[in-house]
């Protein structure tokens, strides 16, 4: 594993970035947290809208800005005979109806070169999966839309080994996100480390809290436990984030993709303050 470099004075605020991302106007790593959230697949969309709703009267009570992210595809399921989504143009089509509707910011996973400028029409902020992060020509397919990119670090990948991935974007417009390392079969485990450092990298970074209490693989669909969700949040939030990724349903045990690991709608609110007030007391 590559060296990491800690940060200068561990006891020092989170300084803000030179030049934040810029998401349709919020701009990630000015200082104050973000929220991304959202379902994990598009259900229905009439489902979707539900949740985005529900965030979105949380997120006023709290002054938080944040992102709705729901994926039109999951490419990457255990089994091939799992549910997807609706796919491209019917599920872009719905995010964008959402996100007028609600007003905020979205963000979707982009599996294939030729989905970037697609999806770049729809959304504000493309998503590169974990398992896609060294794909060169996915990044720059992405990197050459104008949008900013949010990278998820490989379960497979050192921290270190992402300042490659940044090298591979637009500068200004690339965001890192951990989401959990491989440790064993079937089993993820955080190091916290890899905050500042991707951070060195002059990126904002992202905590993605219910995929790294996931379980991949295992049998027929990935398993997790969301009772970890708030722990790593808030040890996140302690370390120093610009971003917290949490994929939110209202009844997890009936979703159709990562149900073990996403937050209850009815939790959310619970969840973000206790991570604010560790942000504010940074």
């Amino acid at each position: 594993m590559p060296a990491l470099s800690p940060p200068t004075d561990p006891y020092a605020p989170m300084a803000p970035l030179p030049c934040p991302v810029d998401v349709r106007g919020i701009h990630i790593g000015d200082g104050d947290l973000v929220a991304i959230l959202g379902p994990c697949v598009l259900e229905s969309e009439e489902r979707a809208s539900f949740i985005a709703d529900g965030i979105a009267r949380i997120c006023a009570r709290l002054d938080l800005r944040w992102i709705f992210k729901a994926s039109f595809d999951k490419a990457n399921r255990t089994s091939g005979a799992s549910f997807r989504g609706p796919g491209l143009h019917d599920g872009l089509e719905s995010l964008a109806r959402i996100g007028r509707r609600v007003g905020v910011p979205l963000t979707t996973d982009v599996h294939l070169p030729q989905q970037a400028a697609a999806c770049a029409q729809a959304v504000d902020l493309l998503q590169v999966p974990a398992f896609l992060s060294r794909q060169t020509d996915l990044l720059m397919a992405c990197g050459a839309t104008g949008k900013p990119v949010n990278v998820k670090k490989g379960q497979f990948l050192a921290p270190g080994d992402m300042k490659g991935v940044v090298g591979k974007l637009p500068a200004g417009r690339v965001m890192l996100t951990e989401r959990g390392s491989s440790f064993g079969y079937n089993t993820l485990v955080v190091d916290f480390r890899s905050l500042p450092t991707m951070r060195g990298f002059g990126v904002p970074v992202c905590f993605d809290a219910t995929h790294s209490v996931q379980a991949p693989g295992g049998g027929d669909t990935s398993g997790g436990d969301r009772r970890w969700v708030p722990t790593l949040a808030r040890a996140a939030a302690a370390v120093g984030i610009d971003a917290l990724f949490a994929e939110v349903h209202d009844n997890p045990d009936e979703a159709l993709s990562d149900g073990p690991n996403m937050v209850r709608l009815s939790d959310l609110e619970r969840l973000l303050t206790a991570v604010l007030a560790v942000h504010r007391a940074r």
